[in-house]
């Protein structure tokens, strides 16, 4: 075969490889499926189902139970309080808490080692973990509304403008901690300890932030240091959202402070993304 007669086989070729090579599916496809996966694992874990929807559900029934006067100065109830606290906390818990511990897990077991030695694209594999927390940030947050109105009364927004806001501060929220989760994994130098060092800062977090503590009893020193983290911005844009404006006379500013709220979630959505780049690995420490 001559030069130019093998030369016009090569190009036939590779035009009838190109309809192929454009079929593969791109990372958002991936990303899709990979989500899916995701949920279909997460549901098939009952203890885990369990704990993520009722965490938030039997806090607030303590808390409202407990604290059930403690805002009576406000035209509101323990409830309503709680109601936007626990909406908070488990967003966090839905984003922060499950990212840091599986893709440290995930890590240590070698998975994540294998994924990237496959065709896949990593951006799959977190548009992946992306998908897993918007659908169970939302099923958890549905849960616990319905619980509150049902059992408690409490109010939800009554009009376009209180739904927009939470919507808002929702995605601003659960994609800053969900960032930032996925950055911490990388502290972990197991799976083993992955629990431990994640769930500490979240649980200090919480009681510096205003979600278990009515937030004109936390020193100011404590606010101060929780005003660094998303947690304690995402508490205050939800109480903005199911407490009467009486209640914004808590705050250590007197008002909810909207601006600077979404201006400190961008701003965590940003950082968050420079964290993951910056910190993120494939592979475990001991693997080198």
């Amino acid at each position: 075969m001559s030069g130019s007669t093998a030369a016009a086989a090569a190009q036939r070729a590779a035009g009838e490889r190109s309809p192929a090579s454009a079929a593969l599916p791109g990372a958002w496809r991936l990303g899709l499926a990979r989500g899916a996966m995701e949920i279909k694992l997460f549901f098939r874990q009952r203890e885990q189902v369990i704990f993520t929807f009722a965490f938030p559900i039997v806090f607030l029934f303590l808390f409202a139970s407990i604290f059930h006067d403690d805002m009576a100065q406000t035209g509101s109830t323990a409830s309503q309080y709680y109601v936007a606290s626990m909406t908070a906390a488990g967003i966090m818990s839905t984003s922060f808490q499950s990212l840091g511990i599986s893709i440290a897990i995930e890590r240590d077991e070698k998975a994540l080692r294998r994924l990237r030695g496959t065709p896949m694209p990593p951006s799959a594999y977190f548009l992946g973990k992306i998908w897993l927390v918007l659908v169970t940030g939302v099923l958890e947050t549905a849960a616990l509304l319905i619980f509150g109105a049902t059992v408690y009364d409490v109010d939800l927004p009554s009009d376009v403008t209180g739904w927009l806001t939470f919507g808002w501060i929702f995605v601003l929220g659960i994609t800053g901690c969900a960032l930032l989760g996925i950055a911490i994994s990388s502290v972990p130098k197991s799976g083993r300890s992955a629990t431990s060092v994640v769930v500490l800062p979240f649980l200090v977090l919480q009681f510096i932030s205003g979600v278990y503590i009515l937030v004109d009893t936390v020193p100011n020193w404590m606010l101060t240091i929780g005003s660094f983290f998303p947690l304690k911005w995402l508490c205050q844009g939800l109480r903005g959202v199911f407490l009467p404006d009486a209640a914004a006379a808590l705050e250590p500013a007197g008002s909810w402070e909207y601006g600077r709220i979404a201006l400190v979630l961008g701003a965590w959505c940003i950082g968050g993304l420079v964290l993951c780049l910056l910190t993120f690995r494939w592979k475990s420490r001991n693997d080198g």
